[in-house]
């Protein structure tokens, strides 16, 4: 095993870390090709062990061959207090370069400092997105032999969030991440790149279509399947967003375990809110679960709730303001009487439903009331050559095993269409 090396800027000196001694020698210039100073750096990562961010930076950093000491705050409290104290943040991932600190899983930063890999002058066909519909669609799309390229913020979508799937054929229940660390594994079994970026606009010309992208890369395909899902709805609270990561959380399997022992609560009442309600009763000190209308999870859902006492389920209920400075300490609630009362708090858990990420789109296909891409039974958009799956789709129900089939029909009328170009 080669020691670990890095620059220890407080010493000015190189330190080089083997099993057995810790030797320190006199300054060198020591490279690394990506970084952008030319000196060897040296990466931290807090993360937790469930968290699908946590788990995608790591894989960036390993693909780019970027050592790094990976730091588990859901198992360390202390070292929880100290990324805390690092970054400002109660949410992982956090990712210390040196001296420059990263909140969250920042593709665009990260390819900025260590991003080397060339990529071909056009594609077959770009997937946009890379959740369960994104990543069947490649799978389809590499059997097919088509030069294939796969580019999202994340892998695994909308499907990371779920604690416990219970309705995915072949298995009798599976969390969210392993369900996509098995689609993952599968797709890296072919030759399809997967790129870790955010489309920000797409256009056509003549028979190709042209994607750019948040990190200004420009990239061409002969044809377009869009899967970027949704994004969670926000609570649209006064001061919501200086308390994102601060008390405020859209993915309990990440933060979850950084509650351990403290009071929370989960604001939604469909399946996401139930699910984590109870998976956090475990783990925190005392779980509210503020409902705005009444709970319409699947019944099989209810019935665990109702075994649970620590959970205090507020229905007809919703949050009007947010208290706390930096981190959030409580919310006041308002019932359906208008009655406002305070609660303590050090977390909230957002599970209010999802808004479908065609922003980018402005016009490029037809969409819904609902901002949803309008696909026919076979995948096909309004605009040739461009097809889509999965939640961002009018498809009425929204599920893990239809998303997937959808986007392997999508991925086959992409085919039929490249061969008859």
């Amino acid at each position: 095993m080669y020691p670990k090396v890095y620059w220890d800027l407080s010493k000015k000196k190189v330190a080089i870390r083997t099993t057995a001694t810790r030797l320190m020698l006199p300054a060198i210039c020591l490279y690394h090709s990506g970084t952008l100073s030319g000196l060897m750096t040296r990466v931290t990562v807090y993360s937790t062990q469930n968290c699908p961010y946590c788990r995608m930076a790591k894989a960036f950093l390993d693909k780019n061959g970027v050592p790094y000491e990976s730091i588990d705050v859901g198992a360390d409290a202390e070292k929880a207090q100290k990324m805390i104290e690092i970054s400002g943040q109660r949410g992982v991932p956090v990712i210390v370069v040196d001296s420059e600190v990263i909140v969250g899983f920042d593709a665009e930063r990260l390819t900025e400092l260590f991003g080397k890999e060339k990529a071909p002058d056009k594609y077959d066909v770009l997937i946009v997105g890379a959740g369960p519909a994104g990543l069947t669609a490649g799978v389809y799309c590499a059997r097919k032999m088509l030069n294939t390229l796969i580019i999202s913020e994340n892998i695994g979508g909308q499907a990371l969030e779920s604690w416990a799937i219970e309705n995915y054929m072949g298995y009798r229940m599976i969390t969210g991440e392993d369900l996509m660390k098995k689609f993952e594994e599968q797709v890296r079994t072919f030759n399809i790149r997967l790129q870790l970026d955010r489309v920000t606009s797409v256009t056509r010309n003549q028979q190709d279509f042209t994607v750019t992208t948040a990190t200004g890369k420009t990239i061409r395909a002969r044809a377009l399947i869009l899967t970027q899902g949704k994004r969670p709805r926000k609570l649209d609270v006064l001061g919501e967003e200086r308390f994102i990561g601060r008390g405020i959380s859209i993915c309990s399997t990440c933060d979850g375990p950084l509650y351990k022992g403290k009071k929370i609560a989960v604001v939604g009442g469909g399946n996401s809110a139930v699910q984590t309600a109870i998976e956090m009763s475990r783990i925190a000190l005392s779980v509210n679960l503020i409902v705005r209308s009444s709970i319409r999870a699947d019944p099989i859902y209810l019935e665990r709730l109702k075994t649970i006492g620590s959970i205090a389920v507020h229905e007809h209920t919703y949050v009007t303001a947010l208290h706390g400075d930096p981190f959030l300490t409580g919310v006041t609630i308002r019932d359906a009487n208008g009655v406002e009362r305070q609660i303590s708090l050090d977390g909230i858990f957002v599970e209010i439903g999802w808004i479908p990420n065609t922003d980018i789109l402005d016009g490029f296909v037809n969409l819904n009331d609902r901002g949803e891409v309008i696909v026919d039974i076979n995948g096909c958009t309004s605009q040739p050559g461009v097809f889509a799956a999965g939640d961002v789709t009018n498809e009425k129900s929204k599920q893990i095993i239809i998303a997937s089939g959808d986007g392997a029909k999508a991925a086959l009328e992409a085919y039929e269409y490249l061969m008859a170009q």
